[in-house]
């Protein structure tokens, strides 16, 4: 069941200080990075020269690829003046938004320039702009991806994407419970969450959105840092509703994003009352469901627009980059929403990506049933341990707002978090001693680990804490080793408390299920 890439991470899992930077996989198009020690956690988001240097690899969207870099450098050599720089989009279409988005925040002089292999073009921008070039491929997902860069920089074409598409949209399709013509792909999750987004904007160009739910960084970061604005309501709650409500009586609205569960601190909204609530206004509703995938649960049930990342679960090797979205048929916006597509839609995922994904995603299915158990009985066993504050996990987070539209035979997902007590003292002492691999990302095949605020936010940790997510979270993503084997690893990190951090941690405030 478990892939080539990714055995090795099961059974011989990265943790070592010594496997800082290593890539996570074992690939030259690992889409995730060994940060073993909250130190080196800390010292990637300060750019300590001796951390970053030793990275190898990086999450995409947020660390460009050597590859990628690569290219850029020969768009530059090709392109720009020695006061210039160049970053490198699939197609012209996205190469555009970008200097659009560079123009409207100030940056003059920016050019567009074809490549010379597929539709790959260059923007080329002043050197001193290249931090508002970065911020769009971060923000909006339509990267270059690493096997695409090294195709154009060797002129090398790839076989079969057409008829790998194929397989995932039908694959995805038939999980969903849809047609395959309304399965869109894109190069990343990122971009498909902002072209739904731009979607919906299109059919209400200066109205703003509403994120519900603690989210995403950069699903909240698309909807800030261009366009017409959004609300932010952060909680799930009954309060959250109310302020809806508020909004929804006193000014036209785009849309209503949330993800389902959040992430990272699995909660979500009743989404049969959300979506009722929202269709009597005429507001669509856009979710994200990558946390729990379509195997779980059955968002489109009751969204307009459904976006998954596939680099997660669905891929589950961790070595590609790729997002859908599903359009719902039966929306009463599914009209207005074709008609903007049919303008805007443009199939970016690389064929040599899809050729990889559609392989790995063949044992979807068995793959993430094996998660939910195994995750269901690690968290079981956290929550019933006395230094453990709090689990977040959407079984006892989401009450009847995710049985509703729990599938059946379908699970809670592969993804917690965990808050001890005393944090401030024990979390980094537990961080450091975990023998799971740690770094960015979920979903994968091998488990992960990762202090998501100190990742997520760390410019703005107190903003973090201020909407009920702390510091010291830790988010785990559960992979296909065994429970016996993880419940193990944990409770060794744990007892390492005992011996580092004096005095009781706390009573359990939690029973076990």
């Amino acid at each position: 069941m478990q892939t080539r890439e990714t055995t090795p991470l099961c059974g011989s899992p990265r943790y070592r200080p010594s496997d800082l930077g290593a890539p996570l996989p074992d690939s030259p198009h690992a889409a995730s990075v060994a940060l073993p020690l909250w130190d080196h956690v800390v010292g990637y988001e300060e750019g300590r020269p001796e951390i970053v240097q030793a990275m190898k690899l990086g999450y995409p969207r947020f660390v460009i690829h050597p590859l990628v870099l690569e290219l850029f450098a020969e768009c530059a050599r090709r392109f720009a003046s020695r006061s210039e720089g160049a970053f490198a989009f699939p197609s012209r279409q996205s190469a555009t938004r970008c200097a659009a988005f560079m123009r409207e925040k100030g940056c003059n002089g920016v050019t567009l320039h074809p490549y010379g292999f597929g539709n790959i073009h260059a923007v080329v921008f002043p050197q001193h702009a290249a931090d508002l070039a970065k911020a769009y491929w971060q923000h909006f997902g339509q990267i270059v991806s690493s096997r695409l860069a090294e195709a154009a920089l060797q002129q090398r074409l790839v076989q079969g994407g057409i008829e790998a598409k194929i397989v995932i949209r039908c694959q995805l399709a038939e999980l969903a419970g849809t047609v395959p013509e309304q399965v869109y792909l894109f190069p990343s999750g990122m971009a498909a969450m902002a072209h739904a987004i731009h979607l919906a904007h299109s059919c209400r160009p200066d109205a703003r959105s509403i994120q519900l739910g603690f989210p995403y960084v950069d699903v909240l970061k698309c909807q800030t840092v261009w366009g017409p604005g959004v609300h932010f309501l952060p909680y799930s709650t009954d309060y959250s509703i109310e302020a809806l409500e508020w909004h929804l009586e006193r000014e036209p609205i785009a849309a209503v994003v949330c993800e389902f569960p959040g992430n990272p601190l699995l909660q979500g909204p009743d989404l049969a009352v959300l979506s009722q609530s929202l269709r009597a206004h005429g507001v669509p509703l856009i979710v994200d469901d990558t946390p729990a995938t379509c195997i779980n649960i059955d968002a489109l049930r009751h969204a307009d627009m459904v976006v998954t990342s596939l680099t997660k679960t669905y891929s589950g090797s961790g070595d590609v980059m790729a997002g859908s979205m599903i359009l719902n048929t039966a929306s009463p916006f599914f009209a207005a929403f074709m008609a903007a597509q049919h303008r805007q839609y443009e199939d970016l995922l690389w064929s040599g990506d899809a050729v990889v994904l559609a392989s790995n995603a063949k044992n979807f299915v068995e793959r993430t049933r094996q998660i939910n158990a195994t995750t269901l009985e690690l968290v079981d066993h956290l929550r019933a341990h006395p230094a453990v504050k709090h689990a977040y996990y959407p079984k006892y987070e989401m009450g009847g707002a995710y049985g509703q539209i729990l599938k059946e035979g379908g699970g809670y997902g592969g993804l917690f978090s965990i808050l001890l007590h005393r944090p401030q003292e024990t979390a980094q002492v537990f961080y450091d001693a975990l023998r799971i691999s740690k770094g960015p990302s979920l979903g994968n095949n091998f488990s992960l680990a990762c202090p998501y605020t100190l990742l997520a936010h760390y410019k703005e940790l107190d903003w973090a804490e201020s909407h009920g997510v702390s510091r010291y979270l830790i988010r785990v993503s559960v992979g296909l080793e065994q429970a016996a084997d993880l419940i193990q690893r944990f409770d060794s990190a744990l007892e390492t408390l005992r011996a580092e951090v004096a005095g009781t941690l706390g009573a359990p405030s939690q029973g076990p299920a």
